[in-house]
C-alpha cells in the first residue's frame, strides 16, 4: 500500500479545489498541493457545460478550461475516489488501497446528482454534471439527425440544457412537476414570461410531469410518469440537483441535516486540521445565515478564501455570494431565497424587473430580471433585515 504525504490536501477537483489552490498561492505558501477527484477530468467551470459551450462559438473545452497545474504546481490525482479520513493520523484513503498524508485537509467535494431509483444512467441517459457527461451528449446530439432530447427538471440545469440543445436543432421536451415552468422560484408573471421563452423557442413543456423511471434500449428511452403513461425520446438528460458527497466523512466531522458539512466562520469542521468549502459546506453566512449554497461564486469566493485560511490568513469567511442563469435572450441574477411562496413585489424597470421576496419580518430575497447591475444593492438590502410595512414601498429601491 503506499503512502504519501502533503502539506495540502484537497478532495474533490472541482472548480472550488482549484481556488483554494491558487488561495494557497496567494498567500504565499509554498508547501505541496494534492488534489484527489474522482472524476477523470482537470478541474473545470461548470457553468459552461450547460450554457456558453453549446450558445457562444467563442467558447471551447480548450479555452475554457482551467490551467490548475500550470498555475499552482498542484498534483492532480484524477478517477480516484476518497473512502476514509483517519484524523488522528492525518491522512485519508483512496479506494484503491493508497494513504495520502496531510498536514492541512480541504473538502470541496461538492456533490452528486439526484438519481431516480427505477432510472438507471446509462448510454442514453445521463444525470448531467460533469464535462465527461458534456462530451458524451455532446457527441450523441452531432451524431444524430436533430435527435429528441427529453430533458427531466425545471431547476437550473433543466432550464439551461434545455434552452441550449432546443438551440441546437434538437427535439427537446420538457418534464417538470410544476404547474408554470419557474413558479416554485419566481413570481407569477414572472413564471409566465419564463416558460413563454421556452415555448416560443420550440420547446415542448409539459408541467406536472413527475418521472419515476424506465429503461433504455438500443434505439431509445422510455420515461415512466408518475401519473401514468410513459414517453419516448432518443435521450434522456436529467437534472435534479445534487446531494452533497460527504459519505466518507460520516463518523469524521458534524454535518447538516441535509449532508453538508458544517464549518464555522474560517471554514474550518468539527475536526482538527479539516476544512470545507464550495457547495458542500453548510457556513454562516453574515447576511443569510447558516446556509450551503450551490453555486459558482460561493464555490470559487469560499475556496479562494478557504486555500488562504489553510496557508495561514487570519481572516474569516465573510462574502454573501449571488447566483445566475442565461437562457435564450434572458438572464437573471439574484441574493439570498427564491421562495414563490413568500410575499413579493415586482418592481417593473427599464428593461427588466426587480422581485423582492418578503418574510414576516425582513426582505429575504431579490431576483434581478434581465438586469446586468443591482447584486451589491441587493445584498446591503438583505443585510439590513428590516422591510417595510407595505411591500409596495419597496418601488425604487434598487434601480440598475
Amino acid at each position: 500500500m503506499s503512502t504519501e504525504h502533503h502539506q495540502f490536501v484537497i478532495v474533490g477537483a472541482g472548480m472550488a479545489a482549484d481556488a483554494a489552490a491558487h488561495g494557497i498561492r496567494d498567500q504565499g505558501a509554498e508547501g505541496s498541493i494534492a488534489i484527489i477527484g474522482e472524476e477523470p477530468t482537470m478541474p473545470f467551470p461548470r457553468p459552461a457545460l450547460s450554457k456558453k459551450l453549446w450558445t457562444d462559438p467563442d467558447f471551447t473545452v480548450e479555452n475554457t478550461a482551467l490551467h490548475t497545474v500550470r498555475e499552482t504546481d498542484a498534483q492532480l490525482h484524477l478517477e480516484t475516489r476518497v473512502v476514509g479520513v483517519d484524523t488522528d493520523a492525518h491522512e485519508v484513503r483512496t479506494e484503491d488501497g493508497r494513504t495520502v498524508r496531510y498536514d492541512k485537509l480541504l473538502v470541496t467535494t461538492g456533490g452528486h446528482p439526484r438519481t431516480i431509483t427505477d432510472l438507471p444512467p446509462g448510454e442514453r441517459v445521463l444525470y448531467y454534471r460533469s464535462l465527461t457527461d458534456y462530451q458524451r451528449l455532446r457527441g450523441m446530439v452531432e451524431a444524430a439527425d436533430r435527435p429528441h432530447v427529453a430533458v427531466v427538471g425545471g431547476g437550473y440545469i433543466g432550464t439551461e440544457i434545455a434552452a441550449a440543445l432546443v438551440q441546437q436543432g434538437c427535439r427537446v421536451t420538457l418534464l417538470h412537476p410544476d404547474e408554470v415552468l419557474g413558479g416554485p422560484m419566481f413570481p407569477a408573471p414572472l413564471a409566465r414570461d419564463f416558460q413563454r421563452r421556452f415555448t416560443d423557442a420550440g420547446v415542448d413543456v409539459r408541467g406536472g410531469a413527475t418521472v419515476t423511471g424506465g429503461a433504455e434500449s438500443a434505439d431509445g428511452v422510455r420515461l415512466e410518469l408518475e401519473r401514468g403513461g410513459s414517453l419516448e425520446a432518443d435521450l434522456a438528460v436529467v437534472g435534479l440537483g445534487i446531494e452533497p458527497a460527504t459519505s466518507f466523512l460520516d463518523g469524521v466531522v458534524d454535518l447538516a441535516e441535509d449532508g453538508g458539512v458544517l464549518v464555522d466562520e474560517r471554514l474550518r469542521t468539527s475536526a482538527p486540521d479539516v476544512y470545507a468549502a464550495g457547495d458542500v459546506a453548510t457556513y454562516p453566512d453574515p447576511v443569510l445565515g447558516r446556509t450551503r449554497v450551490e453555486h459558482v461564486d460561493n464555490a470559487t469566493t469560499m475556496g479562494r478564501t478557504a486555500g488562504r485560511i489553510l496557508a495561514g490568513s487570519d481572516e474569516v469567511h465573510d462574502h454573501t455570494p449571488m447566483f445566475y442563469s442565461d437562457v435564450f435572450d434572458l438572464g437573471y441574477q439574484a441574493v439570498g431565497t427564491l421562495d414563490s411562496s413568500l410575499e413579493t413585489f415586482v418592481d417593473e424597470v427599464e428593461g427588466g424587473a426587480v422581485a423582492y421576496y418578503l418574510s414576516s419580518t425582513e426582505v429575504v430575497g431579490v431576483l434581478l430580471w434581465n438586469l446586468d447591475e443591482g447584486v451589491d444593492e441587493a445584498t446591503e438590502l438583505l443585510a439590513k433585515h428590516t422591510r417595510p410595512a407595505d411591500a409596495a414601498d419597496l418601488a425604487g429601491t434598487i434601480t440598475p
